[in-house]
């Protein structure tokens, strides 16, 4: 897709429910959105389908759901207080802010570094920005009720590994998954809700021997890469990249990204981190807890070392809807068409009566209702049926269900298919059965 597009999408996002600026009649508030009718739908299908290939599907993870807000020692322990920072650059001109590592190459003409916004020299040194946000819990606000907001989901795992160890009887290799909100005060976010300051994500720790973490690390590298070509991304627009020494966090031993080439180039969707026994040992030595792992049938006692596949659920709702964005020609005419895996897709079904007449709507109605108990469903009785069943391609909507006065008369209805706009006439009582089959065949 050219990068141009990226208005489409964002154009998109915004005419049919999936995302709106934050505060938007207050003039909006920078880096942060509202998740629309078809948004909130689409984001809860992404986590689902995550949730479901890391945890349901697997006897080897379990989920936890740890809280938002933290102690100051949790986050010393894990050396986000002293080591989580970005280079920050001021222009002294116009008075933006800028990470130092995003600035451009020194201009060959001067040798000199240019502002990105208004091409001033007279910039700042670089300085460390942390990048945590600190409130206070309670009603006074002095050095004893500071708190942050955690900026990423890790840490509560860690810190709750030896519950879980001891409630779940779960032995290495196994793996403790979270899903939940975040908060990192990006100096420079950015590129629609690629880059925000609140954000999404889907991380698991998994807990391994230490002499099992490089065959592990392989393992969730290419598993997850597989989840996204499995879930509707071409394999064309994704790419493994291992990150350069320099470039590693503090707790890493090695790291790869998966990466999707957005309109303005690569970007991380996901990293997995191999994080050693970094952040155990960091938090035991803290707190005084023990934070091991005894193998009786081996009689060795270890630490686990820990390889960490984190997504961005925001970030992945993007990919899929770059991804599955399409235009082609039916009848003549251009359509727009969301081809969303089924999975992912806001609403599954829709059902279209042909007619707002009284003699449809109670059948309509009693299909609908059927296929409510198995699926999300939309429901449109306004406009011609073929502006109706754009809306729904534009959407990603796979199956429409279109109730004319025949089916008064046959108890049947058509079926049409998104992706090839052929239709079928089923029965009413073999449609769920019917539209099973269909999603069957794309899991």
């Amino acid at each position: 897709m050219p990068a141009a597009d990226m208005d489409l999408i964002v154009a998109l996002c915004k005419n049919r429910g999936f995302v709106y600026q934050s505060a938007e009649i207050y003039g909006g508030f920078r880096s942060t959105y509202d998740y629309g009718p078809l948004g909130a739908l689409m984001l809860r299908n992404v986590k689902d389908a995550w949730w479901r290939s890391m945890v349901q599907l697997r006897d080897d993870v379990v989920g936890l759901d740890a809280a938002i807000l933290g102690p100051p020692a949790v986050w010393k322990a894990s050396g986000h207080l002293d080591t989580f920072t970005d280079p920050l650059v001021d222009c002294r001109k116009c008075k933006e802010r800028f990470r130092a590592d995003h600035l451009p190459d020194p201009d060959p003409a001067d040798g000199q570094v240019h502002c990105p916004n208004c091409d001033s020299t007279d910039l700042t040194e670089a300085r460390a920005f942390n990048l945590m946000f600190k409130t206070h819990a309670g009603p006074v606000e002095d050095d004893s009720t500071v708190a942050y907001l955690r900026p990423e989901t890790a840490q509560g795992m860690f810190i709750n590994f030896k519950n879980v160890l001891q409630t779940t009887r779960r032995k290495p290799p196994f793996g403790i998954a979270q899903v939940g909100k975040s908060f990192r005060n990006e100096i420079t976010p950015g590129n629609f809700v690629f880059r925000t300051r609140e954000f999404e994500q889907m991380e698991l720790e998994f807990f391994v021997p230490p002499s099992d973490s490089k065959e592990w690390f392989e393992y969730w590298v290419e598993t997850r890469h597989a989840w996204y070509v499995e879930h509707g991304i071409p394999a064309e627009m994704l790419r493994i990249r291992p990150h350069e020494p320099e470039e590693l966090s503090h707790y890493s031993a090695g790291t790869s990204d998966v990466e999707f080439t957005f309109p303005w180039g690569w970007g991380e969707l996901e990293g997995i981190a191999q994080r050693t026994d970094y952040d155990l040992k960091a938090h035991a030595a803290a707190s005084g807890e023990t934070l091991d792992y005894f193998d009786q049938t081996t009689n060795e006692r270890y630490v686990p070392y820990v390889v960490e596949p984190a997504a961005g659920a925001t970030r992945s709702m993007m990919a899929f809807l770059i991804a599955a964005y399409d235009t082609d020609e039916v009848g003549g005419e251009t359509r727009t068409v969301l081809r969303l895996h089924p999975r992912i897709a806001p609403y599954k079904v829709a059902v279209l009566p042909l007619s707002k007449k009284d003699t449809l709507t109670p059948t309509a109605r009693q299909v609908l209702t059927t296929l409510q108990a198995q699926w999300m469903c939309d429901y449109d009785e306004t406009q011609s049926i073929g502006k109706r069943y754009r809306r729904q391609d534009e959407i990603g909507t796979p199956y429409c269900i279109t109730v004319d006065f025949e089916s008064v008369e046959d108890a049947a209805v058509t079926v049409r298919d998104r992706d090839t706009t052929a239709q079928d006439r089923v029965p009413i009582a073999g449609l769920v059965d019917h539209l099973r089959s269909r999603f069957a065949g794309a899991a």
